[in-house]
């Protein structure tokens, strides 16, 4: 039969940076349907772009409303079930907005760069973080 195959799922999402003091911090949450830390991203919805996606998704799973800077590498991986996900992520800032504890994200925590990358629990959301600025950049 046809359709063996499912479609690819496309996501977005965001690298959330602050200057904490001279050093670059990032956003990352925890969602306890996996018990992982990830960067905050999500699928899109029908018809929505890239952009429109990340930023909503960003806004969703944080709190906060952001906007958007460099786009960073895509990443794509196979997901639970099977299917090649898409993830396009761009750094973004806050421009308002304050977490919420939710049903998709329990706990969010700005880290330093270098402990955010031993938090995370995946390494295609590591590499992301070696794309960021300089801290002098922001």
């Amino acid at each position: 039969m046809g359709g063996e195959r499912e479609a690819e799922v496309r996501a977005g999402g965001g690298v959330v940076v602050r200057d904490g003091g001279g050093r670059i911090e990032v956003v990352l949450v925890h969602r306890p349907r996996y018990d992982d830390w990830s960067l905050p991203k999500g699928k899109l919805e029908p018809g929505e772009s890239f952009e429109a996606g990340a930023l909503r998704e960003v806004e969703e799973e944080t709190g906060f409303r952001c906007e958007l800077g460099d786009e960073l590498s895509p990443i794509s991986y196979h997901d639970r079930k099977g299917r090649l996900k898409i993830v396009r992520y761009w750094a973004m800032s806050v421009l308002d907005g304050e977490f919420t504890p939710n049903e998709e994200v329990d706990v969010l925590e700005w880290l330093p760069l270098g402990t955010a990358a031993e938090r995370l629990d995946y390494e295609h959301d590591r590499k992301l973080l070696s794309e960021l600025p300089a801290a002098g950049e922001l």
